[in-house]
């Protein structure tokens, strides 16, 4: 629907499902790889990529994937898993905040 499913969505199912938190972060990443690439077509099709804003953005984010591996590997999967859910929590209360019609 939005291009959206990736890790905040794979990453969970795939540790219910037993995955080690490593295997479920990694794994993640094809799915969202090919996500990413038919999204891309389909606003690419309709207008909507600012070509500049992307990339800059992704040149961070390729720094950040070289990182964050090293950074899992030190980490305790009940650390991890913490983490993400703060994460998570931080980003729903976020979305709330600020979907909130003006009143």
């Amino acid at each position: 629907m939005t291009g959206l499913g990736g890790g905040f969505l794979v990453v969970p199912v795939l540790l219910y499902l037993g995955n080690k938190v490593q295997m479920a972060v990694g794994t993640s990443f094809i799915v969202v790889f090919l996500i990413a690439v038919s999204s891309v077509a389909a606003h690419y099709r309709l207008g909507n990529i600012d070509l500049k804003t992307g990339l800059m953005i992704a040149l961070g984010g390729v720094v950040g994937a070289q990182v964050g591996p090293m950074i899992l590997e030190s980490m305790s999967e009940q650390n991890f898993k913490r983490f993400f859910a703060g994460v998570l929590v931080l980003l729903a209360i976020w979305l709330v905040v600020t979907s909130r019609s003006p009143v």
